[in-house]
């Protein structure tokens, strides 16, 4: 088999070391593994298969001989990515910075993989609350097409990196000790908290967040006539964000249509068993690639509308395993060279 030449940008943070381990596991066909970071964490030492290696500082020269560079996250990818395609290596960045460029694919590889056949060497990569959104959407869309959603997200503090994380630990365990832990990385306290606010607010009031939802939503699923409405929520979960989402659509579906066909969908589990007591979790979803859905049930306030809810990993299928599946589609549709 083939490999190929791949560069980690950003090797060293929670998307970073989340893109190696996808790489493994997902047996990413390598003929190379180079890993990048800034300055301060070159010379760090990162295994993998086996061997260890070097975390080097980012330049321009980093992409030499590369054939996709995955970038982590960051103003990263404005700063090298030119360089990265001018050397003939295909950029799959998991920033924002180009993900609302028409000139740039914006692609989830359950719903749009033909995106990836017309880039002009970078491939932006979703917002990971869009990801899990439209993995869900898409089959449904496909089906009875999709009028109007409404989302409401609960967002795990990991996603606002490993800063999240331990803010929420250290202030935890600072509360229950009967001590104080003002915030750093929040707005609030997070622990014990739920903070309705998620990046800079916008126009008429909406987050960044918020509205990333609804534009990267038209352009990867086609469709600028969907209505979409978000909010975005941070929660004191440390890994996973759920969504719930209710649907509207042309043509009615049950809940039991709803449920086979996303049943049926790829990159889907369904989770819904209400008898049972069964439905998505984060606590049970973390580390999974799949999306989880479940609570399917018809709106009881409209004709045609539907209520789902939704969890998923957001660093592995709304950061790193989308950006890994996204690389396997270049070799799928032979966009790579051989070495």
């Amino acid at each position: 088999m083939a490999g190929y030449n791949v560069v980690v940008v950003g090797a060293s943070g929670a998307v970073g070391h989340e893109l190696i381990r996808v790489l493994d596991e997902r047996k990413f066909p390598l003929n190379r593994l180079k890993l990048c970071a800034t300055a301060r964490s070159a010379g760090k030492q990162i295994m993998f298969r086996g061997e260890a290696i070097t975390v080097e500082e980012t330049g321009p020269v980093s992409f030499n001989d590369m054939d996709v560079a995955l970038f982590a996250g960051g103003a990263a990818s404005l700063e090298f990515g030119p360089a990265a395609v001018e050397r003939g290596c295909v950029v799959i960045d998991n920033s924002s910075n180009y993900r609302l460029n028409p000139e740039v694919p914006l692609v989830v590889p359950e719903v749009n993989p033909e995106d990836v056949k017309w880039h002009r060497g970078i491939i932006a990569n979703p917002n990971c609350s869009t990801i899990i959104m439209v993995v869900a959407l898409k089959p449904i869309h496909d089906a009875a097409k999709i009028k109007r959603v409404v989302v409401s997200t609960y967002q795990a503090v990991s996603g606002a990196g490993q800063e999240g994380i331990e803010e929420l630990d250290a202030q935890t365990r600072a509360i229950m000790a009967g001590e104080e832990y003002p915030p750093k990385k929040f707005a609030y306290q997070i622990a014990f908290n739920l903070i309705p606010h998620i990046d800079v607010f916008q126009e008429m009031d909406y987050t960044k967040e918020e509205w990333k939802m609804v534009k990267e939503t038209h352009k990867i699923m086609h469709d600028s006539t969907i209505g979409i409405t978000a909010t975005t929520v941070r929660v004191p979960v440390f890994r996973s964000h759920s969504e719930s989402i209710n649907i509207e659509t042309e043509r009615k579906l049950t809940a039991r249509e709803a449920r086979e066909i996303l049943s049926g969908a790829p990159g889907v589990v369904v989770i819904d068993d209400p008898a049972g007591k069964k439905y998505p979790m984060p606590l049970f979803c973390s580390d999974r690639d799949e999306v989880f859905v479940g609570r399917i049930r018809e709106d009881n306030s409209i004709d045609k509308g539907l209520n789902i809810w939704v969890v998923a990993d957001q660093i592995r299928k709304g950061a790193a395993t989308n950006a890994v599946q996204i690389a396997e589609l270049l070799v799928k549709y032979g966009m790579l060279r051989e070495r």
